[in-house]
């Protein structure tokens, strides 16, 4: 029942095509990764049968949705307790409705540190099969599981310890201590962010693959997304490089 009154509200939300929606529960964040993305065009609906470059179209969107969630969330808690049994590994899939938010995923913890995985509905819309959504929810649940928010706060706080204690060596006081200070955590917590991402498409791959579906065609989301390139201190790794690492891991399964 609780299944079909999910596929109902999606598929409600998704035709409401003049206004974009977006997602939101309010929890008790502490702090976030992300997938990022653009704003699609609107799809109308029904749809009919996708091909491999179409959107599903609302309908068949939501249901990938719940099917997805109900096929993957399993297998991404089996890896969690096996992988970090010292984490929360129940994983709360949620779907942000608040309208104008762009195509994004996201992962973050309550307040009592279990795992949310956020997808704006603009992202589930723009979906072309069931593999992108797997891939994508993998994705945010191995950042859970590879712990990336506590090691991203642990080495803000050192950047921000280093740079400070930098300034005020050099005769810095007050404000510019602070300015030095938040600086470094910026620049500690985006020093590794590239290699949290590509650990966690890695094991995204892993998990959309154990949760039966195909992580190499889910993961043709990226060439859709702006590729940012090899930024200096970047939050995110060249696209390309995303799209190979996924293949080298799956080709090794």
């Amino acid at each position: 029942m609780m299944r079909a009154m999910l596929v109902a509200c999606l598929v409600a939300t998704l035709a409401a095509c003049e206004v974009v929606p977006q997602v939101g529960p309010q929890v008790g964040s502490q702090g976030q990764t992300t997938a990022g993305g653009v704003r699609p065009t609107p799809v109308a609906a029904p749809a009919p049968a996708p091909t491999a470059g179409d959107a599903m179209g609302p309908r068949a969107a939501a249901r990938a949705f719940v099917q997805v969630v109900d096929q993957l969330e399993p297998v991404a808690e089996r890896e969690c307790r096996a992988r970090s049994p010292q984490l929360n590994c129940d994983f709360l899939i949620v779907v942000d409705d608040r309208p104008g938010l762009p195509r994004n995923a996201f992962q973050t913890v309550n307040d009592n540190g279990r795992p949310i995985i956020g997808f704006t509905l603009s992202l589930i819309e723009d979906a072309r099969n069931r593999d992108e959504i797997a891939f994508i929810m993998a994705h945010e649940a191995a950042h859970h599981i590879e712990d990336h928010l506590t090691q991203q706060r642990r080495i803000a706080v050192l950047g921000a310890s280093v740079f400070g204690q930098l300034a005020g060596d050099f005769g810095g006081t007050g404000e510019a201590v602070r300015t030095a200070q938040e600086l470094g955590a910026i620049v500690g917590a985006r020093s590794y962010s590239k290699d949290f991402e590509l650990e966690a498409d890695r094991l995204g791959t892993i998990i959309a693959a154990r949760a039966g579906y195909d992580p190499v065609l889910g993961s043709e989301f990226f060439f859709r997304i702006p590729d940012p390139g090899d930024q200096f201190l970047g939050t995110h790794p060249p696209n390309a490089q995303r799209i190979q690492v996924v293949r080298d891991t799956a080709a090794g399964l």
